[in-house]
C-alpha cells in the first residue's frame, strides 16, 4: 500500500507568503460586507478561463471544454480560453456583453475553425449556460464535442460525482446538482479530472443547476438576462456604447483572487496568468476603480481599497504586487491615489471610504516628499536595497527601475536622464511627476477636511504649496510650455509629451499659461493634434515613428489626465480643446472596439489601431479610460476626479 501525506505548515502571519512578510491591517465591517457581496454567485471567477464558471463562496467550477474531433490523427482539446491570445494557432474570444455580477455573459469563440457562441445567465441562484455552433469559414469534416466539468477550485472542501442524469455537488451546508441540456455522449475518453457531461456540438447544448431545463427553458432565461443587461446601459443614450464596454471590459477582467480572498480587476487575464495568478499595478488599478465607479460601486471600492492595502513596509503603493506577495519593493508608481478616493466619495458619498484608505494615501505621499525629493523637486527613483528583493526583477536599484516608476516604461523622455545611485534617483525633475503629486496633496487636504484631521489637511498643504513653487520654476516662457529640467547638466528637455500638460491637473499653470499650453502645443498638428490624439511624444520627435509602447502610441490614463487638467479652466478655447479631445477620444476607443471587441492597452497614434503590434494587450480595461471622457464630459464632469 502506498500511503502519501500532506502536510502543510501554516505562518500565523496574515497575508504572508512565499516573498514577504507583511501584515496588512483588518478589513473594517464596511469593506468586508463589501467584499461579502462582491463574492457571490456564479461568475468568471477563475482567472484561468473566461469559459469557466465558478461559484462563490463554494469554489465550485464548471468548466467549458471543446474538443476537436477527426478520423485520423488530428484531435486536439481546449480546455480553456482568455481573451486577446495572439499566437498562430490559439484560440479567439470575441468577447460581448458582461454584467458585472455576471448575471449575463455572452462571447464568441473561433477555435480550429469552429466558431461557437457561449452564453451563461442568471435564473435567481441557479446558473444556465448554452453553447450554439455558428457557420465557420473553414471546411468542417466532424463537429466538435463539448465537455462540461465540474470540480473544486483552491483547495474548497466538496464532494462531486456524476450520478445518473446529474452531477452532484456536495458541500457541508449545501448541494448544487448540474444538468446536461442535450444528448451526453458518455465519453470516457476526455482530458479532465472531474465529473463530466460531453455531447457533440452538432447543434445548440445547454447546461444548467438547480433542476433540469430544456434548451428553449434556457434560452429563455439568457434572453431575459440580455434584456436586463441591454437596459442597465440604456440610459447612457448615444454613449451606450461606451457604458457597455466598460462594463464589457472590467466584467471579463474581474476575478476572485483566493490568495487573500478578494474581488479584483487586475488589468487582463492574460497578464494575471503571467505573473503567477494575479498582478495589480499601482495607477493601473485606481483606474480600474474609476471605470467601475460607472456602474458598480462595490467593484469600484473594492479595487481602490485593495490596492491601498498592497501598500509595502516602506509605506508607498508599489509599482506591482502579484501573486505570493511579491512586490516591488524598489519602486512606486504614479501618485493619482487621492483624486481617485476623492472622486469615489464625491460620487457615492461613503465616509467610511476615506477613512480607510486615508493613512495609507496619507503614508504614501509622505514618502514621495522624503525619498524623491531632489533638490526641491520630485523626481522618479529605485531604492535597490529595500527588502525583500525580487531576484527575478534585475531592474530594482537600476537607471531602468527608476524609470520604471514613472509608469512610462520606455518613454523618449528618460532617454539621456541620468541615476545616481548613491541616491537611487533620476537626474531629472519631472512635471508630470509633480504634477500629480501637487493634485494628490490637494485632493488629500480636502479629504483630511471631510475627516476632520486639521493637522494633517494642514502639512499637505503646505506640500502642495512646496512643489507648487517648485513647479512653477519649470514654466519656460519661450517654448511657453512647463519643461522637465535635466539637473545633471541643468538643462531643459524640449521632448514633449501629454505629461507636459499635466500642470493644468494641478492648476499651476495661469489661465494665461494654460491657453498659451493648449493653443501653441495640445492643438498644434506637428505636435499632438491629428485625427487621433494625444501621441505619448509630440509627432515631430524621431522617438514618434517608433509606435512602440510609450514611443510614440495613445494611452488612455494619458489622455485622461490631460482631460481632467483642462476641465480646471473655463476658457472658451479651453473649453472647445476639452471637448475636441473628448470625441477624438471616443472615435479612437469606439474603432476597434466595434470593429474587434477590444479594449487596448494602447494605440498607434497615425492609424488608431490597437492591433498592429502584439505589445498592446488586446483586452487591458484602462483603454475604457478615452471612451470615459465623454461620459464625464456628458455628466457635467462631477463624477470623477478632483472637485
Amino acid at each position: 500500500m502506498l500511503v502519501l501525506l500532506f502536510t502543510l505548515v501554516a505562518a500565523a502571519v496574515p497575508c504572508a507568503s512565499f516573498g514577504q512578510n507583511s501584515v496588512v491591517p483588518a478589513r473594517s465591517a464596511e469593506y468586508s460586507q463589501v467584499q461579502e457581496r462582491l463574492a457571490q454567485g456564479w461568475n468568471t471567477w477563475d482567472t484561468n478561463s473566461v469559459i469557466t464558471e465558478v461559484l462563490l463562496p463554494e469554489g465550485l467550477a464548471i468548466h467549458t471544454g471543446i474538443r476537436q474531433r477527426s478520423t485520423e490523427g488530428s484531435d486536439s482539446f481546449l480546455p480553456a480560453a482568455l481573451i486577446g491570445r495572439q499566437g498562430k494557432t490559439d484560440e479567439r474570444v470575441i468577447p460581448g456583453p458582461h454584467a458585472y455580477n455576471g448575471s449575463y455573459t455572452d462571447l464568441r469563440l473561433i477555435w480550429h475553425g469552429y466558431h461557437i457562441r457561449i452564453r451563461t445567465a442568471h435564473d435567481g441562484d441557479d446558473l444556465v449556460l448554452l453553447a450554439t455552433p455558428l457557420a465557420s469559414d473553414t471546411p468542417l469534416h466532424l463537429p466538435p464535442a463539448i465537455v462540461f466539468s465540474a470540480d473544486m477550485l483552491w483547495n474548497r472542501p466538496g464532494r462531486i460525482a456524476k450520478k445518473g442524469e446529474a452531477v452532484e455537488a456536495e458541500f457541508a451546508s449545501s448541494d448544487v446538482r448540474i444538468y446536461l441540456a442535450g444528448k451526453d455522449t458518455h465519453d470516457v475518453d476526455v482530458p479532465v479530472s472531474g465529473a463530466y457531461f460531453s455531447a457533440v456540438l452538432d447543434g445548440p447544448a445547454g447546461l444548467s443547476t438547480g433542476h433540469p431545463r430544456s434548451i428553449a427553458e434556457i434560452e429563455r432565461v439568457l434572453d431575459r438576462q440580455e434584456q436586463a443587461y441591454r437596459q442597465s446601459v440604456a440610459g447612457f443614450g448615444d454613449l451606450n456604447p461606451v457604458a457597455d464596454a466598460t462594463q464589457t471590459v472590467i466584467g471579463w477582467d474581474t476575478i476572485y483572487e483566493p490568495e487573500k480572498q478578494r474581488v479584483i480587476s487586475p488589468v487582463s487575464r492574460i497578464w494575471s496568468v503571467n505573473w503567477g495568478g494575479y498582478v495589480l499595478f499601482d495607477w493601473d488599478t485606481f483606474f480600474a476603480a474609476t471605470l467601475a465607479a460607472a456602474g458598480d460601486r462595490d467593484l469600484a471600492y473594492a479595487n481602490a481599497i485593495e490596492i491601498c492595502r498592497e501598500a509595502t513596509a516602506e509605506h508607498f503603493v508599489p509599482n506591482y504586487a502579484r501573486a505570493h506577495n511579491w512586490k516591488s519593493n524598489d519602486r512606486s508608481e504614479p501618485p493619482v491615489g487621492g483624486i481617485t478616493i476623492l472622486g469615489l466619495y464625491q460620487k457615492f458619498h461613503d465616509r467610511w471610504l476615506l477613512r480607510d484608505t486615508f493613512e495609507a494615501l496619507l503614508q504614501w505621499n509622505l514618502w514621495w516628499a522624503e525619498h524623491r525629493d531632489r533638490r526641491g523637486y520630485l523626481v522618479w527613483g529605485s531604492d535597490g536595497e529595500n527588502q525583500p528583493a525580487n531576484l527575478d526583477d534585475r531592474s530594482v536599484g537600476t537607471r531602468v527601475g527608476a524609470i520604471l516608476e514613472s509608469g512610462l516604461d520606455n518613454s523618449p523622455m528618460y532617454d539621456d536622464a541620468v541615476y545616481d545611485p548613491a541616491t537611487h534617483q533620476l537626474e531629472y525633475a519631472d512635471v508630470g511627476l509633480m504634477s500629480m503629486y501637487i493634485a494628490d496633496c490637494d485632493a488629500l487636504a480636502q479629504i483630511a477636511d471631510v475627516l476632520g484631521r486639521t493637522a494633517d489637511a494642514s502639512e499637505l498643504r503646505k506640500r502642495a504649496a512646496k512643489y507648487r513653487a517648485s513647479l512653477e520654476t519649470l514654466w519656460d516662457a519661450k517654448t511657453g510650455i512647463f519643461l522637465n529640467k535635466d539637473m545633471h547638466t541643468g538643462q531643459y528637455n524640449l521632448r514633449l509629451a501629454p505629461t507636459n500638460f499635466y500642470p493644468m491637473l494641478a492648476r499651476v499653470a495661469t489661465p494665461e499659461q494654460a491657453e498659451r499650453m493648449v493653443n501653441d502645443h495640445l492643438l498644434n498638428p506637428k505636435e499632438f493634434w491629428g485625427e487621433w490624439v494625444i501621441p505619448s511624444i509630440e509627432r515631430d520627435d524621431p522617438a514618434f515613428k517608433d509606435q512602440d509602447y510609450w514611443r510614440g502610441r495613445i494611452w488612455g490614463p494619458m489622455n485622461y489626465l490631460v482631460y481632467l487638467g483642462l476641465r480646471n479652466y473655463d476658457i472658451p478655447g479651453i473649453v472647445q480643446a476639452r471637448k475636441q479631445l473628448a470625441q477624438k477620444s471616443l472615435a479612437l476607443f469606439l474603432k476597434d472596439w466595434r470593429a474587434q471587441g477590444h479594449v487596448h492597452e494602447n494605440y498607434n497614434a497615425i492609424t488608431g489601431s490597437g492591433d498592429d503590434v502584439t505589445n498592446s494587450d488586446r483586452f487591458y480595461h484602462w483603454g475604457a479610460l478615452l471612451g470615459l471622457i465623454s461620459l464625464d464630459e456628458r455628466s457635467g464632469m462631477t463624477q470623477h476626479g478632483p472637485a
